[in-house]
């Protein structure tokens, strides 16, 4: 008669073949020690981890990109306010009964969309209601127009727009293209970094990103003064600020104005180094050619520009919207072209006669 089996206990079943499985791998040989963490593999290293950049956003690469010719061009003044009234410079502004003005819809403070109102507000806004208050008298007489930095003269020169006022440089570049009037903001171009970054000045940013919109004049201002620097051109400032916030760019380079506008909206940003270059903005006009005389509407525009200069409007709408984050600039003096009748035989004898066409400083 056969003595009965002794079952043993699962558990002890259990723990004997994880002893065994223990011996057997101390018999096995030592894997290949994994990849540290931190550093990605070789298979990894051409991965872009992180966010798209910003929509149609480019990189050019640093020295690949040449400084434009006339960046250190002086650009030609504007005309001079006649003693005509609206009715009779712009009769078909003051027909239509709205005047038509291109701006952007994100740069804070200067011109963007009040999210909570709907409305269109900022420095440049209240600029266009001073020119439309002093065609109709009535400063909401205005149909604002979004219009991206690199259709600005497009707009103008299609007539979608009769004005466009959106941190338009005036340069001899631009004028090639469209019209300005008399500055209305005299702004330094300076860089914005985030406040840990240990950046303090555009010498600290050779071999890092540099961030500036797409055909704006601050791209030449990195490739002059940052020619080690990468170039991220983003279709608007706002995908700029953000790029930075999301570390794909090191440093935005643009006028204080603007600048002024992202220091409100991010608190962890702050502007460092010296100014890089002056620049002033203008009210950009269509070019008068054969088929529209645009004069009219710029000596219009220039004789609103000189009145709030001279009435204190300009100096009241700078501490409301700019005061807080930037330094009043000084506005630099009219500059209008001298538009005097060609001078006769005898006259261009003398070496005294102004030529056509030749600058002159207004008063």
């Amino acid at each position: 008669m056969r003595r009965p089996t002794t079952k043993r206990p699962a558990w002890t079943a259990a723990l004997l073949v994880l002893s065994s499985a223990v011996a057997l791998s101390a018999c096995e040989p030592e894997p290949p020690s994994a990849p540290d963490p931190i550093l990605p593999s070789t298979a990894n290293l051409d991965s872009t981890p992180g966010p798209p950049l910003p929509e149609d956003a480019i990189i050019e690469p640093a020295g690949s990109g040449e400084v434009s010719k006339q960046s250190d061009a002086e650009a030609y003044g504007s005309y001079r306010p006649d003693d005509k009234t609206p009715k009779e410079r712009v009769p078909e502004i003051l027909e239509r009964g709205r005047l038509i003005v291109g701006v952007d819809r994100s740069n804070n403070l200067l011109s963007y969309r009040d999210t909570a109102t709907g409305e269109v507000r900022g420095f440049e806004v209240d600029i266009a209601r001073e020119i439309a208050r002093d065609i109709f008298g009535d400063p909401n007489k205005v149909d604002f127009r979004f219009v991206e930095a690199s259709e600005r003269a497009r707009a103008l020169n299609d007539r979608t727009v009769d004005i466009v006022i959106r941190t338009m440089t005036i340069s001899p570049t631009r004028q090639r293209e469209v019209a300005f009037s008399i500055p209305y903001m005299q702004t330094d171009a300076r860089l914005l970094v985030l406040k840990n970054s240990g950046i303090h000045s555009i010498a600290d940013t050779a071999g890092l990103t540099l961030c500036a919109t797409k055909g704006s004049t601050m791209v030449d201002a990195i490739r002059k003064h940052a020619a080690t620097s990468d170039i991220l051109e983003t279709r608007a400032w706002g995908d700029c600020l953000m790029a930075l916030q999301l570390g794909q760019t090191d440093g935005i380079v643009v006028d204080d104005a603007l600048l002024s506008g992202m220091l409100a909206q991010d608190r962890y940003t702050e502007i460092v180094g010296d100014p890089l270059e002056s620049q002033s903005y203008g009210v950009a006009v269509r070019k008068p050619d054969g088929s529209y005389d645009s004069r009219p509407l710029i000596r219009q525009v220039n004789s609103t520009l000189e009145r709030i200069r001279k009435d204190g409007t300009w100096q009241q709408l700078f501490n409301e919207w700019l005061g807080d984050y930037m330094d009043q600039p000084v506005l630099p003096a009219p500059k209008y072209l001298d538009e005097s009748p060609p001078a006769t035989e005898s006259q261009s004898s003398s070496p005294t006669s102004n030529q056509p066409g030749e600058k002159k400083e207004g008063h």
